[in-house]
């Protein structure tokens, strides 16, 4: 079973995760920020992982710590559960439509950390989140979890909602480009290892 059962403890943070890539879409988020509870909980509804995190993080600070923590730990466990990447599908493109916004996110599964970060028009909150964590917890993700991530937001207007199609595009893109290709065998790249 592809799962990853990681924890993360600094001054700042203290995370625990559960994440099991061949899931039913179950997420159980307690980050203490509402909002990233809420996105991640869509990620894994629509990439169809099981995925549990709690996290007691400084929000007497403010919400980063908690969001980029949390983001670091979730690519560690991405990339932790693929394993060997044997037989993954390993590229996904996918676009996602909510309400008014739209959002393509694409994703490489190759080793190799990269963020392209194409998302005008927010609002500087959404709620009481601040929307300039999103590209920060992006960046985090590529990083430990070593994709090449491009998210392109085409339009909106509702901050909530371009943020939302984002998230949902992930948890989609995360699941195509780890699944098992039922045709691909061994490693899917001609230099042998990913």
């Amino acid at each position: 079973m592809r799962q990853s059962v990681l924890s993360r403890e600094t001054s700042e943070t203290a995370i625990r995760l559960d994440w099991h890539l061949d899931g039913e879409g179950n997420a159980s988020i307690q980050s203490g920020v509402g909002f990233l509870d809420h996105m991640l909980t869509l990620a894994a509804k629509h990439g169809l992982f099981d995925l549990s995190l709690t996290c007691a993080g400084d929000l007497e600070v403010d919400q980063h710590h908690t969001v980029e923590d949390s983001a670091i730990l979730l690519g560690q466990a991405f990339r932790e559960a693929l394993g060997d990447k044997a037989g993954i599908t390993r590229y996904a493109t996918v676009t996602t439509p909510m309400d008014e916004a739209l959002a393509t996110v694409s994703l490489d599964i190759s080793g190799r950390s990269y963020l392209v970060y194409h998302v005008e028009g927010l609002k500087d909150k959404a709620g009481q989140f601040d929307t300039e964590l999103v590209k920060e917890f992006f960046l985090a993700f590529a990083r430990h979890a070593g994709v090449t991530l491009h998210i392109n937001l085409a339009y909106g207007e509702n901050t909530h909602h371009m943020i939302e199609a984002i998230f949902k595009g992930f948890g989609r893109a995360l699941d195509e480009a780890s699944r098992i290709s039922g045709r691909m065998t061994g490693i899917p790249s001609t230099k042998g290892m990913l």
